[in-house]
């Protein structure tokens, strides 16, 4: 692929790449795999290389462009806009590498897809001039597709300080373990380094992501702290599957009224009926698109998050999350047999807002302290 920040943003690239990604859904969710195509297409337009550091050749570009871009994606299919989602998010992790690292991960340009593992599940030994790394990782969406991969591990010591290790796909292998009933697509399989040397430029205390504390020369997208904006890379998709079943369910109703569908009781269809379910689930997608638009700009802003403002985010992500589900789930038990044919575009949407949703970084229960807590010091400022 070609580098250079100058190209097109992916939000002037999301709409072709969702028109394509629409026609390869329906296979996708069968087969539990995204279609090459659709992967070059994420790759062309710029997700891997949006968060890359512009010294690099990448964009160094915005967490609200990231949230549209995905949720234009996640109407066409939220599987796509997942895993494009986390290839531009964990390009922004990547950026936390010492230059050592960056050079090696973006030698080839920008557009390295770099895969990532979050949980601490890998041991390190000490080595000349590095480590010796062993692990196994499950979950990691798109690894098939994957360039390099961005696992934690625990660095030597008594404490075994939580750190990020670059692997190449040389490096690890993949297990087929994934097989849910939403998100199929996403390939989220697990992945396995068997005591591979990672040089020490290839890794980074977790705590400097956690902080927002990368080094001096790169932008403001860097260090925004990981907790004020993971929420947004995963809930921009879900975002996008509850417009799209919005526009579904819509399109259903049109058919049922214009069909002149009976009901049961009355012998006719009452539209009010539809109506009020088509306002309130769109109040509440639209709601949840607020919060989330608000969580992107203020992680957009130049000046540092709050206390406050970088618990709100994960608390917000969270609630947007909730009420996006509560709204597809409110369209799908109201679509009647019509709606829920298997196969379909609106159960393939019901599972994924609902698989997504579920995710262990959108329960409220795991940002509430954190947020009461900033809430009632401000308060009492």
């Amino acid at each position: 692929m070609s580098g250079g920040a100058r190209e097109p943003g992916i939000m002037a690239a999301a709409p072709a790449v969702a028109e394509l990604a629409a026609e390869h859904a329906a296979a996708a969710d069968s087969t539990g795999r995204l279609s090459p195509d659709v992967v070059d297409a994420l790759v062309e337009a710029g997700f891997a290389r949006h968060f890359v550091p512009e010294s690099s050749g990448g964009r160094a570009g915005t967490f609200s462009a990231a949230l549209e871009a995905s949720a234009v994606l996640g109407e066409a299919c939220v599987s796509t806009a997942w895993v494009a989602s986390l290839m531009a998010g964990v390009g922004r992790m990547a950026a936390h590498l010492p230059e050592e690292g960056r050079a090696r991960v973006w030698e080839k340009g920008p557009d390295a897809f770099v895969v990532g593992a979050l949980m601490a599940a890998g041991t390190t030994v000490p080595a000349s001039g590095g480590y010796r790394l062993s692990g196994r990782w499950s979950y990691v969406s798109g690894v098939d597709f994957a360039d390099w991969a961005l696992v934690c591990g625990r660095l030597p010591g008594e404490v075994g300080t939580p750190a990020f290790f670059a692997v190449p796909r040389s490096d690890f292998r993949i297990e087929q373990t994934w097989d849910n009933v939403g998100m199929r697509a996403t390939g989220s399989h697990s992945l396995t380094v068997d005591d591979v040397f990672v040089p020490a430029g290839q890794a980074f205390p977790l705590a400097r992501l956690m902080a927002g504390q990368p080094d001096e020369g790169l932008s403001h997208c860097h260090s925004v702290p990981l907790k004020a904006v993971n929420g947004l890379t995963l809930t921009g998709p879900i975002l996008g599957g509850a417009r799209g079943a919005l526009r579904t369910w819509a399109g259903l109703l049109d058919a049922k009224l214009s069909g002149g569908v009976s009901g049961p009781v009355s012998g006719a269809v009452d539209p009010s009926h539809y109506e009020a379910i088509l306002a309130r689930a769109s109040g509440e997608t639209d709601a949840a698109g607020l919060l989330l638009q608000r969580c992107a700009s203020v992680a957009d802003a130049t000046d540092g998050l709050s206390p406050l403002e970088t618990t709100r985010a994960p608390r917000d992500c969270a609630v947007a999350a909730d009420l996006l589900a509560v709204a597809v789930d409110r369209l799908f038990r109201s679509s009647g047999s019509r709606g829920q044919v298997s196969g379909g575009r609106l159960p393939r949407l019901w599972r994924d807002v609902h698989s997504a949703a579920g995710h262990s970084g959108l329960q409220p229960a795991s940002s509430a302290h954190a947020f009461v807590q900033a809430y009632r010091e401000n308060a009492a400022r």
